[in-house]
């Protein structure tokens, strides 16, 4: 329990707090139409993740509390936006379901190789990490659209698809991985 306790107070962890604690007042500026306080929270957020994972690098203060509260915190973050700005309609909603059924099945395959090996060790990856990086990007994108009505359309056909490619492919590649995993 000390452990936890001394893993919590590093400056990375406190940072994906701080990720996790912005959701909600992303939320509440969206629903009150401050969009450009929502834009603020949304990229501080998504700064936030890349600084997280750096400093603890470079700190080599890499704790496995940190790598739960980064992916839990990247979850929250992407599974809020993209429901929410599916409902207003700046996303489309098969996109939406399309990230969070990649994240669903991630999460379960975790849970069924937690059951079969007791010892998950399937860690972040190259393909889910640039997934992500791409979501964080459309997302910024549309609610800088919103706040710029000048820019073209909230939520470009393209990028869409290309957003949808990478998060399937990392799905697939993770799931490649967890059966390796399994394997062995």
């Amino acid at each position: 329990m000390m452990n936890l306790l001394s893993q919590a107070g590093t400056i990375p962890n406190m940072i994906s707090l701080l990720r996790i604690i912005l959701i909600p007042f992303f939320v509440v500026a969206l629903v009150y139409q401050r969009y450009d306080y929502a834009l603020a929270f949304f990229v501080t957020a998504a700064l936030s993740d890349m600084l997280d994972g750096m400093v603890a690098r470079l700190a080599n203060q890499k704790t496995r509390l940190g790598a739960f509260l980064d992916a839990f915190a990247d979850k929250a973050l992407l599974i809020t936006s993209f429901i929410i700005l599916s409902m207003y309609g700046w996303i489309s909603q098969w996109l939406a379901i399309c990230v969070i059924s990649r994240d669903l099945v991630i999460m379960l395959g975790w849970v069924m190789l937690t059951f079969v090996s007791r010892n998950p060790r399937v860690g972040t990856i190259l393909t889910g990490k640039i997934a992500i990086a791409s979501q964080l990007v459309l997302i910024s994108y549309v609610m800088l659209a919103v706040n710029i009505p000048e820019l073209p359309d909230h939520s470009p056909y393209y990028a869409e698809w290309i957003v949808a490619a990478l998060t399937v492919f990392s799905g697939l590649d993770y799931i490649y991985r967890g059966l390796v995993h399994d394997v062995r």
